[in-house]
């Protein structure tokens, strides 16, 4: 019996930038890069590897799931990197929308709580030479004061609200990426841009579906946060 061939994850990758992330609504040449360059496929479990460059959520474990490709190069363009930053990113489950923002930017901090998802992210992370990205276990919405500021913050999580302890990580100049719950059970992605010292703007991209939250600023995880299924973008709104 003839074995099945290796799948080219290379021009799967390619295909996957050419069609779900160039040819929407991303044109940030350094969001291109990395997602081009970051090999999905690796942090992906062995059983959905064929799946690992469809534009699709992907389970990781403990309740959780690699978002789809087009949502992390969506909020790695609306941070707005243009290289050298220091990024906090909240949520890191299995790592591999920190290594797309660790290809961007100088230094990452990725903050997870579940354990198990820490031990994975920092093994693969290592594993493919990712040294400026450093995987913490810890309550991510209170960020990780002992970096502070960041030039961006992304969250990969939904909130009842922004946590302040995010905005006060903020530099002046810098945006925070997160959705937060909407009355009637929506959530919204918005992006915070703080402008002054003790000034914050903030804009609404679209509706999305993710995760909770859980935390001292979130939701309190004993199932009062959203029953969405992760990481699903439902419909355009304005665009960054």
């Amino acid at each position: 019996m003839m074995s099945k061939a290796a799948p080219d994850y290379g021009r799967l990758r390619e295909e996957m930038v050419e069609f779900q992330i160039a040819g929407r609504d991303i044109d940030d040449p350094l969001v291109l890069d990395a997602m081009r360059t970051v090999p999905r496929h690796e942090f992906v479990d062995e059983r959905y590897r064929d799946l690992a460059y469809a534009d699709m959520p992907l389970p990781i474990g403990e309740g959780q799931t690699i978002s789809q490709p087009y949502m992390v190069a969506y909020m790695t363009q609306a941070l707005a990197l243009k290289g050298g930053e220091r990024v906090l990113e909240i949520g890191a489950g299995c790592g591999y929308a920190a290594a797309v923002l660790g290809a961007i930017a100088a230094e990452v901090y990725t903050v997870e709580r579940l354990h198990g998802l820490v031990e994975t992210a920092r093994k693969t992370l290592e594993r493919l030479g990712y040294d400026n990205v450093h995987v913490i276990e810890a309550d991510g919405t209170k960020g990780w004061p002992e970096a502070v500021p960041y030039d961006g913050v992304s969250v990969t999580a939904s909130g009842p609200r922004v946590p302040d302890a995010l905005k006060d990580q903020l530099k002046v100049g810098g945006r925070l990426v997160i959705p937060v719950e909407r009355p009637g059970g929506m959530q919204q992605l918005v992006r915070v841009t703080r402008t002054a010292e003790d000034r914050f703007e903030e804009e609404d991209l679209f509706w999305v579906a993710f995760v909770p939250l859980i935390g001292a600023e979130g939701w309190s995880g004993n199932g009062d946060g959203p029953t969405h299924d992760p990481a699903l973008t439902l419909m355009p709104f304005d665009e960054p």
